[in-house]
């Protein structure tokens, strides 16, 4: 037996811009709290493939879906691929309805089965799918409002080098964040728990030049030997958001390593962090220096490594 069930909330955007968010599934990590990453398996025209790390009750899970765009519509369709028990099935639709120039109501649909029609089953799925569908309205209601309000504190950058080496030993070093104690000076302890092979939590406090020292906590996605995605989920003070990816690219020379950053800054906070005179410019400013100064570290430390290694 199948059920279906939907829920709503309307927000202050205009319809064509919710859609652009939803369907661009780079944004998820910025628009949805548990999300960590999502990687593309197939693309095609209006149909696509995605694999999906998210967080539930602290766990960090992994799941393929198939996905319709319907950018004319402004309908997204979506099909697990495999469902975990007890769902025998899971899917829904997205639709964007636009109220005004500045507002629209975004529907969430979905349908499922239990594993043998399982009344106990269903009763836990409808449980699951209802708090999961408010609270992923409310976040996206929130974030999406923010995240026009916030298109100034919002930015992204990227640090590469070049490495005389190979793209395995740069991305070994810094997959093996569980030796940064040893080998990066600005790191004063690390904490690292691999979940599932590939899949890590990475805690560590670190030195800033100042001498104070901060920690942050991160889950990390690691694909060998080309990327490792990550999202901060314990930030400084000056963040709302932080998320990121190291990328290993070989070419003649040997291997271009690169750090990328995307931050939300966290405005409440600039003047008791910065001073009264500091503004969005200073924090900017600050932050990506912070940022680049222990990336580009970690770089330089990673091409030793590799070039060592040769």
């Amino acid at each position: 037996m199948t059920k279906e069930v939907e829920h709503e909330i309307t927000v202050h955007a205009p319809a064509g811009e919710v859609y652009r968010l939803i369907a661009e599934v780079e944004n998820w990590p910025r628009i949805f709290p548990p999300t960590v990453y999502v990687d593309h398996v197939e693309r095609g025209a209006g149909e696509e493939r995605i694999r999906i790390w998210a967080t539930a009750n602290g766990e960090v899970k992994n799941w393929t879906s198939r996905r319709t765009l319907d950018p004319e519509a402004l309908r997204i369709t979506f099909r697990q691929e495999v469902s975990a028990p007890p769902v025998a099935a899971m899917g829904g639709t997205w639709i964007i309805e636009p109220l005004s120039a500045d507002e629209s109501r975004i529907r969430l649909l979905h349908d499922y089965r239990a594993i043998d029609d399982d009344p106990e089953g269903l009763k836990w799925i409808d449980e699951a799918v209802d708090r999961n569908s408010r609270s992923e309205l409310a976040a996206l209601k929130s974030n999406v409002e923010l995240a026009r309000a916030s298109e100034e504190v919002t930015f992204s950058f990227e640090d590469t080098i070049q490495v005389n080496g190979s793209a395995k030993d740069v991305y070994d070093f810094i997959n093996e964040a569980d030796r940064w104690e040893e080998r990066l000076p600005h790191v004063a302890t690390v904490r690292l728990d691999e979940v599932s092979p590939g899949l890590q939590i990475l805690e560590m406090d670190t030195r800033a030049k100042d001498g104070s020292t901060h920690t942050t906590k991160s889950y990390r996605v690691c694909f060998p030997h080309h990327r490792i995605a990550y999202k901060q989920v314990t930030l400084p003070a000056l963040m709302t958001l932080h998320t990121g990816y190291w990328t290993f690219r070989e070419n003649e020379d040997g291997v271009a390593a690169s750090s990328q950053h995307t931050v939300v800054l966290n405005t409440a906070n600039i003047t008791r962090i910065l001073g009264p005179e500091a503004g969005v410019a200073e924090a900017r400013e600050y932050v990506r220096n912070a940022l680049s100064t222990n990336s580009r570290a970690t770089l330089g430390h990673a091409k030793r490594h590799a070039e060592q290694q040769r």
